[in-house]
């Protein structure tokens, strides 16, 4: 019999650096890839230290390549003269198929790549997960709140009644 592969969410190693709550409230995420980061060793150090933030960062296919445009990497402290620019260029590492998937989903109209969240997978390496989103227009945002607050409000009225 195959073994079931566990949730990342229930390993004890991965580890959640940086999340973009926004992206899902702004964004209909229609699909989502877990993508690698290139970084410098002071990033690194820097990112287990907890210092990023992805929420005003989004990904773009240029030449053939994925690239992370805007993502904050807090300077880490002990490299003072090998350290890093805060707010470069990080290169995401991909299949071939993958990101000529990308690339196809972003020329469709309203279609764009957004950062999801970025984590430290069970063998310790950066990944961050890139959703093909289409933004949200100011109904669908409504219509979500009304349906999120009617399934807490439903909720409650179960857990006091039953």
């Amino acid at each position: 019999m195959a073994q079931v592969k566990s949730s990342t969410k229930s390993d004890p190693n991965y580890k959640v650096i940086a999340e973009n709550r926004r992206a899902r409230f702004d964004y209909a995420i229609e699909d989502d890839v877990e993508c690698g980061i290139m970084l410098e060793g002071s990033e690194v150090k820097s990112l287990r230290m907890g210092g990023s933030n992805i929420a005003e960062s989004y990904a773009a296919v240029e030449d053939g390549e994925l690239w992370l445009v805007n993502s904050y990497i807090a300077p880490y402290k002990q490299a003072k003269t090998f350290g890093h620019e805060e707010r470069r260029r990080r290169k995401l590492l991909v299949s071939g198929k993958q990101l000529a998937n990308m690339w196809n989903e972003t020329q469709r109209k309203g279609m764009t790549l957004v950062p999801l969240v970025m984590y430290f997978n069970h063998r310790g390496m950066a990944k961050i997960k890139i959703g093909i989103a289409k933004g949200k227009k100011l109904h669908d945002k409504r219509e979500d709140a009304a349906k999120r607050d009617w399934s807490r409000q439903k909720s409650r009225l179960l857990k006091d009644n039953g």
